[in-house]
């Protein structure tokens, strides 16, 4: 087998922890000698052995001499767990394959310098394409230093989201739905309006057969009409945070607290629907939260399109036709949105009877995506329906 094949084996043992690792990145890592795999491993969770080591506990003495392939630069500081790139060059390792430098800044270069002062060969780029696909949540995470943000939207065929009386429905089959909550099982957060928590009452939680995680719920409730008889408030499976103003009554504040919700009160005269948007992501981004999925309120997806923080469209198209009713998108704050708005790397796919569109929209601002990332082992320290943000 050559680089390459190798490589895939050390990105496919990284995904083994998809959606598990914040707010690390997802490392692959095989150790290879006389065209025998004698090591490998993944880092699986945060404040865990990092891929590298779990490989060359695995090699033991068979290390020395042998080829290193890894997903990611090996780190070069101290964590929670002591650093990979000295204990590779002590092992006795003779080359090094990494696909991707680690943008993080206590890493950017310094894991690769560590290993060629030590006399290792080291070769960068093998599939650098395919792992930074793989890896591109972390990636985003550590070069902006804000969470990757998935917008989730579904509609009928003819761009509906409820009938002509407004009756709510449930747009997707049964497979849309299951890979929805495939989804979940991925991300670090969930994020809505209250118009869905007051619509639907959801519970925001992942339901596979197989069990699952469930994402951080944050709710977007300006004036705090999040009852505290709702499922979001009531359940303690998942922590739940809600984004609202400083004007909110203190009672209310009170009563949410007292049920567990962590109470997030911005300054009212200082935060438009943007702002609030890109200070909850700079908070959640320093807890280490780095994958947010959008998925309801047409203010608060707006909101998001206009803070220039969506990272990837998810879009599901129901083969039904209302031929009237409540638009998704036009004569809506989302339709204002979005208007202009450019996308690219559009890929259409069957979902069961529905269709999928994912896609990448442009930066309208790139200064917006400035930001020193938090980066590599920070360990260091409802429904379809649209509804409005408050």
């Amino acid at each position: 087998m050559d680089d390459e094949g190798y490589m895939k084996m050390a990105i496919d043992l990284s995904e083994i922890a998809m959606g598990r690792t914040s707010p690390n990145p997802m490392v692959g890592a095989v150790l290879v000698k006389h065209d025998r795999v004698i090591g490998f491993g993944a880092h699986l969770q945060a404040g865990t052995a990092h891929a590298e080591i779990h490989a060359l506990t695995m090699a033991g003495e068979e290390a020395r001499g042998s080829t290193l392939y890894v997903t990611l630069e090996p780190c070069a500081h101290h964590g929670r767990t002591p650093p990979c790139a000295p204990a590779v060059a002590a092992a006795g390792v003779r080359r090094v394959v990494i696909a991707v430098e680690d943008p993080f800044h206590l890493v950017a270069g310094r894991g690769v310098a560590i290993l060629r002062s030590a006399g290792i060969e080291v070769s960068l780029g093998c599939l650098a394409a395919e792992a930074s696909r793989s890896n591109e949540v972390y990636l985003h995470y550590a070069r902006t230093g804000r969470p990757f943000v998935i917008l989730k939207l579904a509609a009928t065929l003819d761009g509906r989201i409820a009938d002509q009386t407004g009756q709510r429905m449930t747009i997707t089959g049964p497979e849309a739905q299951l890979e929805v909550h495939r989804l979940r099982n991925v991300v670090d957060v969930i994020a809505v309006g209250v118009g869905t928590v007051l619509a639907d009452d959801p519970l925001l939680t992942t339901r596979l057969a197989q069990g699952g995680r469930s994402p951080v719920r944050v709710i977007f409730d300006r004036s705090l009409r999040t009852p505290v008889f709702a499922q979001v408030v009531q359940d303690r499976s998942a922590p739940t945070i809600i984004v609202c103003d400083d004007t909110a009554e203190p009672g209310r504040i009170k009563s949410l607290e007292e049920m567990g919700v962590e109470v997030w009160a911005l300054p009212a005269s200082e935060q438009d629907n943007a702002g609030r948007v890109r200070h909850a992501l700079r908070a959640l981004a320093e807890r280490g939260l780095m994958h947010v999925l959008v998925e309801g309120g047409s203010t608060v997806a707006a909101a998001f399109i206009q803070a220039d923080c969506v990272d990837r469209l998810w879009f599901f198209h129901a083969p039904t036709l209302l031929c009237g009713g409540i638009p998704a998108v036009s004569g809506s704050a989302l339709s204002a949105a979005c208007a202009g708005l450019s996308l690219r790397d559009v890929h259409w796919r069957t979902v069961g009877s529905d269709s999928l569109m994912t896609a990448t929209p442009e930066r309208r601002d790139p200064g917006q995506q400035s930001g020193s990332g938090n980066g590599r082992d920070q360990d260091a320290g409802g429904g379809d329906h649209v509804h409005g943000i408050d």
